[in-house]
């Protein structure tokens, strides 16, 4: 079987990444989609929503791909929350975090070169450290919790301000392996063909 080009429809380093440690080499498509547009109040079907949606943009480009689309939020205190839009927000969103319970939320979207679509779900239980006010400002300062879904990066200096996780560790970095693997089964591919 020849392998279809994989697409990720995101510009995220982090799902990148996490695709070529399993030896899958995607092809980058931002879906420039704006995800002002869709209204959902629960999180599950607001993930899966704006994951599908990028998907569906993209695989329009391509006709021999599997396009997979991701999108992640952080429910918190019953709030749902995406990238912070602030050094400001940020700061404040973690005075929020510190020391609590927040659910990571990752919507994953594969649609095949024939146009079938498998939707998936990750789900992961964080809990954040009880940081400091000083450690707080000095991690917002860095930059890197404004690029991110929760305004941490598990993956970088996030990942200390992290206590524990129940759940798949990958889905908080934004991509589900296991997730994926199901989904390439369920359309029929088996993983091997795209280890590069």
């Amino acid at each position: 079987m020849q392998p279809p080009k994989f697409v990720l429809a995101s510009a995220s380093p982090a799902r990148q990444r996490l695709l070529q440690a399993v030896g899958i080499n995607p092809i980058i498509c931002k879906s420039g989609f704006d995800e002002s547009t869709i209204n959902e109040s629960d999180p599950v079907k607001l993930v899966e929503t704006l994951a599908q949606c990028k998907a569906q943009i993209v695989a329009k480009q391509f006709t021999d791909a599997l396009v997979l689309g991701c999108d992640s939020l952080l429910l918190l205190g019953g709030k749902v929350y995406g990238k912070p839009d602030s050094k400001a927000s940020a700061i404040a969103r973690w005075q929020q975090m510190a020391g609590q319970q927040g659910t990571l939320y990752t919507g994953h979207c594969l649609i095949s070169p024939q146009g079938e679509q498998v939707l998936r779900c990750g789900i992961t239980q964080v809990y954040f450290g009880a940081i400091t006010l000083d450690l707080i400002q000095a991690y917002v300062d860095s930059g890197e919790p404004l690029n991110c879904a929760g305004a941490f990066a598990l993956e970088g200096k996030g990942g200390l301000l992290v206590d524990r996780l129940e759940g798949c560790h990958s889905n908080v970095i934004g991509l589900s392996l296991p997730l994926l693997r199901e989904m390439l089964q369920d359309l029929g591919y088996p993983l091997t063909l795209f280890w590069a």
